[in-house]
């Protein structure tokens, strides 16, 4: 079930102003603090997400990296045996295999 943010109105609720509550998402949102009673309003706090930290973890997940090297050149930091080192915009022959690193 999620869990949804409130803000109490009262300064001096007995929650610290903020709480949590675990409701489904086809409850209504609450009009009152169940610590105090006073008002509440809902509040949307950003999500914590995780991303790949290192070369080496995107290349395990299977993603492509390329660090701009010079104009039109690129390293590929993240390639495997079959792919070139560095890609140049005007040689195909050097693109990474991205159809051998996506599947369905």
């Amino acid at each position: 079930m999620p869990r949804y943010c409130y803000e109490c109105e009262n300064v001096s609720c007995p929650a610290g102003g903020m709480f949590d509550v675990v409701q489904s998402i086809h409850d209504d949102a609450l009009a009152a603090c169940p610590h105090c009673g006073a008002l509440v309003c809902r509040v949307i706090r950003p999500v914590g997400m995780a991303t790949p930290t290192g070369d080496a973890k995107l290349k395990e997940l299977g993603f492509t990296k390329l660090v701009r090297r010079d104009r039109g050149v690129y390293e590929n930091v993240t390639r495997t045996d079959n792919e070139a080192r560095y890609f140049h915009g005007d040689k195909p022959e050097t693109r990474p295999d991205i159809r051998r690193r996506v599947r369905d």
